[in-house]
């Protein structure tokens, strides 16, 4: 009796132990995993901010979206992704899905603001550029298709008037030291590869949507506003 008892609890004590031994190893099995990710992520995010430091944003893009997971660290990887799409890639649908899934990992981090504003302003690129779906309304697609229209009459009534400004003023104008429309604490910057006025707007402001004070301030200099000359110098006001 004693001996058959014996057997049990040794049985049941050696299985315990067994146990114990398993749980071990699969707990430092999952943490060499997690620090495994957590370095992979960390590589793929740098290599992104290079790429999209040297202009290379489709490269850039790539690695940031190798990058998401859906955690909650991944809200500033989105938010770059936006920004990529938005300014550099002129693609309002993708920055619209990027900067909602920021704003739904990270409500209150530090670009909710900015993302918000930005989510309203490509809520209605989208919805000009859909306009013929039948899922938008047709006096809402009349009316943001009214709004295109308008906004592009004023920009290239602006750009005839830059474009039959005198030649002699303008290389006045333009003279070192003797920038007409700048003021004293202005800032200047190179126009880079890739940038737009609101994308500049962005950089300055944090907002893109300051970016008809870039173009008033420089109303002498630049002759279309959709395609600003790289290497072109603008005043910042």
């Amino acid at each position: 009796m004693k001996s058959r008892l014996g057997k049990v609890i040794t049985k049941h004590y050696g299985i315990a132990i067994a146990c114990v031994w398993l749980s071990i190893f699969v707990a430092c099995d999952f943490t060499g995993c997690d620090r495994l990710t957590t370095s992979r992520h960390a590589q793929l995010v740098q290599d992104a901010d290079g790429k999209s430091a040297q202009g290379d944003f489709a490269r850039a893009i790539n690695l940031y979206e190798a990058a998401l997971d859906d955690s909650p660290r991944c809200a500033e990887v989105h938010y770059k992704l936006a920004l990529l799409y938005d300014d550099k890639m002129n693609d309002p649908l993708n920055a619209l899905h990027h900067f909602k899934r920021y704003l739904a990992l990270s409500p209150n981090g530090s670009h909710a603001n900015e993302v918000t504003n930005s989510i309203k302003r490509d809520e209605v690129a989208v919805l000009t550029i859909l306009s013929g779906d039948s899922v938008v309304p047709r006096a809402e697609a009349t009316r943001l298709r009214n709004e295109n229209l308008n906004l592009h009459k004023e920009l290239e009534a602006r750009s005839a008037i830059f474009r039959s400004a005198p030649d002699k003023s303008r290389a006045r104008d333009i003279k070192p030291g003797k920038t007409a429309s700048a003021k004293s604490g202005d800032r200047t910057y190179i126009v880079q590869s890739g940038d737009t006025l609101a994308s500049i707007s962005r950089k300055f402001y944090k907002s893109s949507a300051r970016w008809e004070k870039i173009l008033n301030a420089n109303k002498e200099s630049i002759h279309n506003p959709e395609n600003l000359k790289v290497g072109q110098t603008l005043i910042i006001p």
